[in-house]
Order: C-alpha cells, then sequence, then structure tokens
C-alpha cells in the first residue's frame, strides 16, 4: 500500500512480469479497528483492474516484519491520552533528514529518532542536507561513539551514495519541515513533485508534505537487480516517544550502555539515583556528557513532550 487519502487507500499490484498497476480500494468493515498504513502488504478483492473509477476492498492485511511509530504531539492528544501513530510498515531503513544549516541541525530530535529506529529493529541513515552551508563536523563528533552511517548533501551534488544506500530497501525519510526533505525526494524521483516550502524568519520550516506516501525509485538508482521504495513523510515537529519503554529508550544510546552495567538492580539512572553509575563514567571521558544529558531528557519526557 503507496498512499492513503481520505479514507481511500492506493494499493501497487505487482503481477510477476507485467507491468504494476496502481489501484483503489477502501478498507472492508471485517477488519475492524485495524488501521492499514503507507507499506502494508494487503489482500485485495473486488475490482483490482485499476480503471478509472474502479474501486477494491481491503480484506486482509499482511504480518508486519516492522512498525515504525512516535507518539503525537500535544495538540493531537485525546481524552484517553496520547495518539499513537503508525509512521509507516516494513520499512528496512529509517533515513533521518537534518540540514546542517537554515534551520540548524536539532541533535535532539535526532536522538529520538534514533531511539525510534533501533526500537523497531530498522536501520538508521543521517541524510545531512545543505552541505554547501556547513560542514558537518559538529553533528559527527556529537555520533563518534555510534559508528553512524550518514551522506552528505548539497544542491550539486550527484546523490549517488545516497541512491546506493537505498537500493533494494524500503527506507522511510523523516525530518523537521524545512530541512530540504521533500527537495531530496524531487532529485531522487522526479515525477514524484513533492510539494517544496521556504523557511520562516525564526528558523522553522513551513510544512509542505501533508501525506506519507510510498515512491519507487525509477530505473537507473543504485542496484538494478534490487529496487527500492522510499517513503516520504509530512514534516514533524517532534517524535514522541511515549510507547518505547524504558529499556529500549536506553538502547537507544548503545554508547551510554556499558556505563550501565554497575549500576543497581531497577536503576532508572536519574541524577536522583544514588547509586547510579552513569555521571562518573560520563565524567571518566567514556561518553559524551551531551548524550547523557539527552537520554536523560528524554527520560524525563516520554509523555512525548516536545524538545
Amino acid at each position: 500500500m503507496v498512499a492513503v487519502d481520505r479514507g481511500r487507500y492506493t494499493c501497487v499490484i505487482d503481477s510477476g512480469g507485467e507491468p504494476e498497476r496502481m489501484v483503489t480500494a477502501m478498507r472492508a468493515r471485517e477488519l475492524g479497528r485495524h488501521s492499514v498504513v503507507v507499506g502494508d502488504r494487503v489482500w485485495l478483492v473486488g475490482d483490482v483492474s485499476g480503471a478509472p473509477g474502479a474501486l477494491a476492498r481491503i480484506v486482509r492485511i499482511a504480518e508486519r516484519r516492522s512498525v515504525l511509530r512516535r507518539t503525537a504531539d500535544d495538540d493531537e492528544t485525546t481524552a484517553e491520552g496520547r495518539i499513537e501513530r503508525v509512521v509507516v510498515a516494513n520499512a528496512d531503513q529509517l533515513v533521518i533528514v537534518s540540514s546542517l544549516a537554515d534551520p540548524p541541525p536539532r541533535t535532539g530530535f535526532i536522538d529520538r529518532c534514533l531511539v525510534a529506529a533501533y526500537d523497531a529493529d530498522i536501520a538508521p541513515l543521517l541524510c545531512l542536507t545543505k552541505a554547501d552551508l556547513a560542514g558537518p563536523d559538529a553533528v559527527l563528533q556529537y555520533y563518534t561513539e555510534l559508528d553512524l552511517p550518514y551522506v552528505l548533501v548539497r544542491p550539486d551534488s550527484d546523490l549517488a551514495e545516497v541512491r546506493s544506500r537505498l537500493a533494494g530497501r524500503v527506507s522511510v525519510l523523516v525530518g523537521h519541515s524545512g530541512v530540504g526533505k521533500s527537495t531530496l525526494v524531487n532529485r531522487l524521483v522526479p515525477a514524484a513533485d513533492r510539494a517544496v516550502g521556504t523557511v520562516s524568519a525564526i528558523g522553522r520550516g513551513r510544512h509542505t508534505s501533508t501525506s506519507a506516501v510510498a515512491l519507487r525509485l525509477p530505473p537507473g538508482s543504485g542496484d538494478e537487480g534490487r529496487p527500492g521504495w522510499i517513503v516520504d513523510t509530512p514534516g514533524v515537529r517532534s517524535f514522541g516517544l511515549a510507547h518505547v519503554s524504558a529499556e529500549s529508550l536506553l538502547h537507544g544510546f548503545p554508547d551510554l550502555v556499558p556505563g550501565t552495567l554497575d549500576c543497581p538492580p531497577n536503576c532508572e539512572h536519574t541524577p536522583a539515583e544514588p547509586e547510579c553509575t552513569l555521571d562518573a563514567w560520563v565524567a571518566a571521558g567514556h561518553a559524551d556528557p551531551r548524550r547523557l544529558a539527552s537520554y536523560r531528557r528524554l527520560l524525563a519526557s516520554r509523555a512525548g513532550d516536545p524538545d
């Protein structure tokens, strides 16, 4: 399933050697409350010809091999609490798009995305855009202990390395508005024609993409034998982690995990824990103090509050 729009689902049917066809479908009642999201593999019945006006029904959703989730923002909270949203199903890779300038990189947001990726067992890739305006050293130094894969993007770069990293995978792109995500998508898939916005005077991007959509990379992108898909998502202000357990949150900071091995059982790793060994371990130079501060901010804001 490649797109959702007002209760209509766009599905791609792969008929072996025959050309793919796009089919519009609706969700069958028997699915109950089960949501259908971009990336889902589904079973269709009814008119699957793809002809104008034809409408099929989604009657079954295949088991998902991965689910990327985020907890919604404050303004999306209901009386029952914060809404947990599935961003995409069956993704192999999370591409965290961050600009190096205009707007400046926000490592707190990147940290949140990394936690969500590790929790979903999805490989992360850091994509640093606007590399013509600023260098990447400060950001890369912050993540030096993670051995985090990254790519640099400039307006005149040929994107060969980006395409190579996307080949043969389903990759979901996330990032703040204004970081150049939709511009990158349009360069990778020229037929996509995703809306491109600008950055406001206060350094915040204006939201452009309004819904997630999966796009097949065109021929010539990476390995010809391994076609890839990218999922462009709307720009987000925050990436809430209320759905992530405290243990999984820690494992989103693998550079800090060794510092907790001598902590007492059930240690919450906060400054209030007198026997927590993290502070002394970081003070001894084993990890960046900024990483510990970021981890503890996320611990304190697991209710989903923005950084």
